[in-house]
């Protein structure tokens, strides 16, 4: 016989709330589980096995979800043999913001039935008296906020804010695009003997309540999430590419150019700042310059995205989601258990992870052949030193020697001696790479260094012409 699980909800707050049926069907059942005992209405039912447990072992809530979801299954599939079924219960409504719920209803392993149940957001709308469907409100998660509002002025309803954490973190995602005026209404623990529903500023939105897992907040209007900006950039995008005759006309090809002089601009833009911050000059104007070149990169990027939108290959949202789950699989010292107590690890288990994804056979797979020599031999000994420490890391007197050799070398065939060793360009070569090895090793990045000293040099070339008569 079909495994199978009734799934119920247990209101929005305590028992008084709880629908006749979920309680009858729970005290009935011969294999019930809650969700959490964590809820108001979960004292009504002790005895009622849960799986708090799962909370405290797993390393996430989806993981958490996907073990419950696999213990139910299993008790349902040992009671399908005697055509019973496993009754679930859930705070609140199972069909409002429940995963267990969604993960079962797609698992076919089980036959699902959902007995309806009052949600929280009933409660919200009655303090609020607000008609969610005339006001147009929406209902993200605080935990995603600044993806789930992107683009949206409001009204919000912002759901699952059950720490302080949370709560910041959406004040952060707005930042500063919410005005001062502006105030939020933080509804806590509704339905309960302590209920709180406060009107307060929205710089107070993290300190009105100490926030939990019966927190919920009302944004009546809110200013644009960080992401609101980058869909307003790539609908600016889409409207050059139909409407400017130079935008329509560019190619993946044609573009190349311009994303190499903005790359180096960038650059450029880094190194003012960096000047400015070390002489407390002018950093205000650094710091704005670098933002404007950071545009016209993001720009570029934008609009390679919007050609290959263009052809079906792919969006501007497929590259954002493409990098962040790449830079989530490889810092598994923050997303997994893997343990990485300094930044040199990090590098190492980066190329590892960079290797295998990408089945390459050498770390030296994908390193851009037409990189500046200089940035290229820098690079080639950053993923040796990481990847085959034993050939990298050199005892430094040995690359000393080379580079003294290198040095003599170079001397003797300048004064006119016969070359005893290597070419004159070889020469040169080696005594380049051993210098390159020696400022790689001191942490110190040798196309910077070069470049800094190659503009201090022009600073006096530029001196000494203003100098002259």
């Amino acid at each position: 016989m079909t495994a199978s699980i009734t799934v119920v909800g247990l209101g929005p707050a305590g028992d008084v709330l709880m629908p006749g049926a979920a309680r009858a069907l729970l005290l009935e059942a011969e294999t019930a589980f809650l969700r959490t005992a964590r809820h108001p209405a979960a004292a009504a039912l002790a005895g009622v096995p849960t799986f708090d447990h799962h909370y405290e072992g797993a390393g996430s809530f989806e993981e958490v979800y996907e073990r419950i979801v696999g213990d139910l299954v299993t008790a349902a599939q040992v009671l399908a043999t005697t055509g019973r079924s496993v009754v679930y219960a859930v705070p609140g409504s199972p069909l409002v913001a429940e995963r267990t719920v969604e993960l079962l209803r797609a698992d076919p392993r089980v036959d699902v039935t959902v007995v309806p149940a009052m949600s929280f957001l009933d409660l919200v709308w009655a303090r609020l008296g607000v008609d969610p469907v005339a006001a147009g409100a929406r209902l993200v998660d605080g935990t995603r906020f600044a993806e789930q509002a992107a683009g949206q002025r409001g009204p919000l309803l912002v759901a699952q804010c059950w720490s302080p954490a949370v709560l910041s973190e959406v004040k952060l995602a707005i930042g500063d695009a919410m005005e001062d005026s502006a105030t939020a209404t933080v509804l806590h623990h509704l339905g309960l003997p302590d209920e709180v529903v406060v009107t307060v500023p929205w710089h107070a939105l993290d300190r009105a309540v100490a926030a939990d897992h019966l927190t919920t907040v009302w944004l009546p209007a809110s200013g644009p999430a960080v992401a609101a900006e980058m869909v307003a950039l790539d609908e600016l995008v889409r409207r050059l590419r139909a409407d400017c005759p130079w935008d329509r006309d560019q190619t993946h090809t044609s573009l190349a150019r311009h994303l190499l002089e903005e790359s180096y601009e960038v650059l450029e833009a880094i190194e003012s700042l960096t000047r400015a911050q070390a002489t407390a000059n002018a950093l205000a104007g650094a710091a704005a310059a670098l933002e404007e070149e950071l545009g016209d990169l993001l720009f570029l990027v934008c609009i390679h995205a919007r050609l290959a939108a263009e052809e079906g290959w792919f969006t501007l949202a497929d590259v954002a989601r493409g990098v962040h789950d790449k830079l989530v699989a490889r810092h598994p010292h923050v997303f997994g258990d893997v343990m990485a107590g300094d930044a040199a690890t990090v590098v190492s288990n980066w190329e590892l992870i960079k290797k295998q994804e990408k089945g390459r056979d050498s770390v030296t797979d994908g390193i851009p052949a037409a990189l500046p020599a200089l940035a290229l031999a820098a690079t080639l000994q950053r993923k040796a030193a990481a990847a085959v420490p034993g050939l990298a890391d050199a005892p430094l007197e040995s690359v000393r020697a080379s580079a003294a050799a290198g040095v003599a070398g170079l001397r003797a065939q300048l004064a006119g001696e016969e070359p005893a060793g290597p070419s004159r360009s070889d020469a040169a070569g080696e005594l380049l790479w051993a210098v390159t090895d020696l400022v790689r090793r001191a942490g110190v990045e040798p196309e910077d260094a070069l470049r800094a000293v190659a503009q201090r040099f022009r600073a006096r070339i530029l001196a000494d012409e203003r100098r002259s008569p």
